[in-house]
């Protein structure tokens, strides 16, 4: 089979390089233009681009395939499938229905719940009891088309977006090899059902507002958030007007008579902040221009009193 790939991410460049692994090498890939990242604003080439260039695969980084021009190319090459994995580019008509077999999405949620650009935060920060993988024949709409495969996959409780983005882009990985491998001995993919738009729900792209704790909310919400945006971006609060990220937080038992924000405690430890009808306790956390560390480092030649507020 000839096929192409698309993708971005880390996620992404997992099902790469299982691809590869299993004799499944892409033609082509197709990735992001490089983008300016860290301090110097370093042009930086994506995961999936620095995987396929170790392979010796040919690199696309077109910054559209809206227009005739992007895509040319493209539609003079034999494909029979396509498989995308958190592209991040809006597939139009002309490419979706470019290869034989069309394009089979690898989508790390159990659609038609978390359609969108941010699956995994959103099953996090809405405290689901499971998420997975779910191949998809993809279509026009945003994550809508016909599924061929689902695996669920049980969120512990401290999961956080990075734990869940690895074990979802392995389970990701071994779907669309299986499907492959079907396609190769059948000629077919696998049967595909509809889904029911009435379920669906949406996942926006994480705003950056959304990133800023709201201490009066219930601890277990804020505890949510704080994994949900772990490794990357981070939720903050703010201690003395200077950003403050958090890491790591656990639930207390304690209900509080205090406002919202309130420092409750400040020790090694943990400190404890009080929330709505509820406390949390701060496990780990960076402070601005410092590194991310433990709350002993943190207190560490610092004084932070009881009664302290987070912004």
């Amino acid at each position: 089979m000839r096929l192409a790939f698309a993708g971005t991410p880390e996620f992404s460049a997992t099902v790469l390089a299982a691809l590869i692994g299993s004799g499944f090498t892409p033609e082509f890939v197709f990735t992001q233009p490089d983008r300016p990242q860290g301090r110097g604003l370093k042009l930086t080439a994506s995961p999936v681009k620095k995987l396929a260039v170790a392979n010796e695969i040919t690199v696309l980084q077109p910054p559209t395939l809206k227009t005739d021009d992007s895509r040319a190319f493209l539609l003079t090459q034999q494909i029979d499938v396509l498989v995308v994995a958190a592209y991040g580019l809006i597939l139009p008509p002309a490419i979706l229905a470019w290869p034989r077999f069309g394009c089979l999405n690898v989508h790390a949620s159990l659609l038609p719940r978390w359609r969108g650009a941010a699956p995994i935060q959103h099953a996090l920060l809405a405290g689901d009891a499971k998420t997975g993988i779910t191949l998809m024949q993809m279509d026009a709409g945003l994550d809508t088309g016909a599924m061929i495969a689902a695996r669920e996959v049980p969120i512990k409780p401290d999961d956080t977006s990075g734990s869940l983005h690895e074990t979802l882009a392995a389970v990701g990985a071994a779907m669309t090899i299986d499907a492959l491998r079907h396609l190769k001995k059948t000629g077919a993919l696998l049967a595909s059902v509809p889904q029911d738009d009435a379920l669906a729900t949406y996942a926006a792209k994480i705003d950056k507002a959304q990133l800023c704790i709201d201490w009066s909310q219930d601890a277990a919400v804020i505890e949510r958030a704080v994994r949900a945006f772990a490794p990357a971006p981070g939720a903050y609060t703010l201690l003395n007007a200077a950003p403050l990220k958090i890491w790591q937080a656990t639930l207390l038992s304690d209900v509080p008579d205090a406002v919202p924000g309130t420092v409750l405690a400040a020790r090694p430890q943990g400190i404890d902040i009080a929330c709505r009808n509820s406390a949390l306790r701060i496990l780990e956390l960076q402070p601005a221009g410092g590194k991310r560390q433990t709350v002993a480092a943190f207190l560490s030649g610092r004084t932070l009193q009881a009664g302290s507020r987070m912004e």
